[in-house]
């Protein structure tokens, strides 16, 4: 497995393994964010209301397991003393990810440019659902790897 600092632009990776995105994992993301709305939580309501007949994941919960699957595809180097999220160019969601069904992250690295602190990687992400091959949310997110000196 190669460093983010042995990676070149264009080089493309995948998460190794399906996660699966239960509805426990979705109540905690609804209680620590404070977004309880029903078409998470209310099973029942859901599956006479709601277009997709089961509870779906937040955007958001989709988006904050990004940094689990990329820890799975980059091996830590010890050039580097941290990585620090530097933000998100864009973020699309674009299926819903619905309570049981799995998803897998792929990656490319599409830009590297030199900081005062260090070098600061630009990624294109995209959250393939297991049960269509659908992308549920594709996006380009920032990442900042301080040297160590």
């Amino acid at each position: 497995m190669q460093t983010l600092l042995d990676l070149s632009v264009g080089e493309s990776l995948e998460q190794p393994e399906w996660l699966t995105v239960t509805q426990e994992m979705i109540n905690q993301f609804a209680d620590a964010t404070g977004d309880h709305q029903w078409i998470h939580l209310d099973t029942a309501r859901c599956e006479t209301q709601s277009p997709f007949k089961t509870t779906i994941a937040h955007g958001f919960l989709t988006a904050s397991l990004m940094p689990k699957a990329f820890a799975e595809v980059i091996a830590p180097s010890d050039r580097i003393a941290s990585m620090i999220n530097y933000g998100i160019d864009t973020l699309r969601f674009l299926e819903p990810v619905k309570s049981n069904d799995a998803v897998k992250y792929q990656f490319k690295l599409v830009e590297i440019s030199e900081k005062p602190q260090g070098k600061l990687f630009k990624v294109e992400a995209s959250c393939l659902l297991k049960s269509s091959g659908k992308p549920a949310l594709v996006g380009g997110f920032l990442m900042l790897a301080v040297l160590k000196p």
